[in-house]
């Protein structure tokens, strides 16, 4: 489903970014707008991507909603990252490979997690991942420099140096960790 549905959601990237009011290159998150899935300080980590990227920064894209929207919204609306962050809010399961087909890396920031399965998604779509340490799926999906990158959620400069290592990456070079993902 992920892997085929992003492929074709790649072919006509266009229509897709059109539809869903997508930017042309963007991180993505999804997630239940919920404490432990971090996305305050996700947004705060992107910030300082944003300062440090300039000009050619990315966008990011946060798919889902919960109790934290009106918080997340006061955060983007702060300055420095109105108008570079798009919530799309809660999509359904035959939306979301298009969403990931589109994007140029995933990141998922929570504190506390089984497993994470956003984070296969995100793979089986052929993306570069950033996950955080505490998703019980790292240790047998994220392999550091080869498929994706881990880091410690609490550290805020952490995830933004990340980013900005993905985001500096030829385009052949995440093509490459998201296969070997």
């Amino acid at each position: 489903h992920f892997e085929g549905g992003a492929k074709e959601a790649r072919r006509s990237a266009g229509q897709w970014r059109e539809r869903f009011g997508l930017p042309e290159r963007f991180f993505l998150a999804s997630a239940r707008f919920v404490p432990e899935k971090n996305l305050l300080r996700l947004l705060d980590a992107f910030a300082v991507y944003r300062r440090r990227a300039g000009p050619d920064a990315w966008d990011l894209v946060l798919l889902g909603d919960g109790a934290l929207r009106p918080a997340i919204e006061r955060r983007i609306g702060r300055g420095d990252l109105a108008g570079h962050v798009v919530l799309p809010g809660f999509r359904q399961y035959d939306e979301l490979p298009a969403f990931y087909g589109v994007a140029e890396a995933f990141v998922h920031a929570s504190t506390t997690e089984q497993w994470g399965l956003v984070v296969n998604e995100a793979m089986a779509a052929g993306l570069p991942v950033i996950v955080s340490e505490r998703c019980g799926c790292v240790p047998d999906l994220v392999r550091d420099g080869e498929n994706g990158f881990t880091f410690d959620p609490f550290e805020v400069e952490e995830l933004a140096g990340l980013m900005q290592r993905i985001a500096a990456m030829t385009d052949e070079q995440r093509r490459a960790l998201g296969e070997a993902g």
